[in-house]
């Protein structure tokens, strides 16, 4: 397989500004626009032989191949913020011409169009609330327990720590989310990561996204920083702003509930904190080219 194939990040109104010359997406390439219908489509030229269906199935079990992929992907939607709100797509979503993402765009039209408008002027920006793991009681000396009943008792002040710990991080998160969602146009609730994927210590109460007008992100962060910084039994973890995906699904109602203690979300949380890789969550499909 020696063709191209189109890599395509974002949908976005057509651009009044060119991207910037030394942008690079997906290995390495140099992104350029498709417009067709009042949209544009924000593309890549990759070869087929790495984004054809059976590579591109084979590169989404890669790790390694995944998170720079992804962090690649997340940069050219972050220069796009930039310039614009654009809707991004899902990660390797790969067609194989220009004329399969015109017809992508022609179809979309309505929809797209109508997400955009709703998103136009916001961005999103991310919370996390984490109980800190409480430290171990002291021994006294250093010693160990003298009998059975002192094991018991440490044990018991360790239980007691955890539990206060974990209900004060609960008692914030709700009281963040509800403060939040008032400064908030949207709100979108995820499920708790999974702390042996995240490697993040602590255990995750909130996960949120806030779709926020920009002229208001100032507002938004200080408030985060006034509710959010000052028991050392809970960590909060602020990220953006991002480009709009929790909110870019013409027909996903969203979820608004408060924090709980859900367990499970899926592998792009394993890839990082500091770059947009879990910004792809459940975003990597099937490896069809359309």
């Amino acid at each position: 397989m020696t063709g191209e194939l189109r890599y395509v990040y974002a949908v976005v109104p057509p651009l009044a500004e060119p991207l910037l010359g030394e942008l690079r997406g997906v290995a390495g390439t140099v992104p350029r626009t498709v417009e067709h219908a009042g949209l544009a489509a924000v593309v890549s030229d990759v070869a087929e032989a790495d984004f054809a269906e059976e590579p591109l199935r084979a590169h989404l079990e890669d790790l390694a191949w995944l998170e720079r992929t992804a962090r690649a992907h997340q940069a050219v939607v972050d220069a796009l913020t930039a310039l614009t709100c654009p809707l991004p797509l899902r990660l390797a979503t790969v067609y194989r011409d220009d004329d399969g993402v015109r017809r992508t765009l022609e179809e979309g039209r309505e929809r797209f169009g109508a997400i955009l408008r709703r998103l136009e002027g916001r961005v999103e920006w991310g919370v996390k609330v984490y109980a800190r793991p409480a430290p171990a009681p002291a021994a006294a000396s250093g010693a160990s327990p003298a009998s059975g009943r002192e094991f018991l008792r440490r044990r018991r002040q360790q239980v007691t720590a955890r539990e206060n710990a974990l209900t004060e991080a609960e008692e914030l998160g709700r009281t963040l989310h509800a403060a939040l969602s008032a400064e908030a146009e949207d709100t979108r609730v995820h499920p708790a990561q999974n702390p042996q994927l995240s490697q993040m210590p602590g255990q995750n109460l909130l996960n949120a996204a806030y779709l926020v007008p920009r002229e208001r992100s100032d507002a938004f962060v200080s408030r985060v920083e006034q509710l959010g910084g000052h028991d050392p039994a809970v960590r909060v973890e602020l990220t953006g702003p991002w480009a709009p995906y929790s909110f870019a699904s013409a027909d996903d109602p969203g979820h608004t509930g408060g924090p709980g203690r859900s367990e499970e979300r899926p592998a792009a949380e394993r890839y990082g904190q500091d770059g947009a890789p879990e910004r792809h969550e459940e975003h990597a499909r099937d490896g069809a080219v359309r």
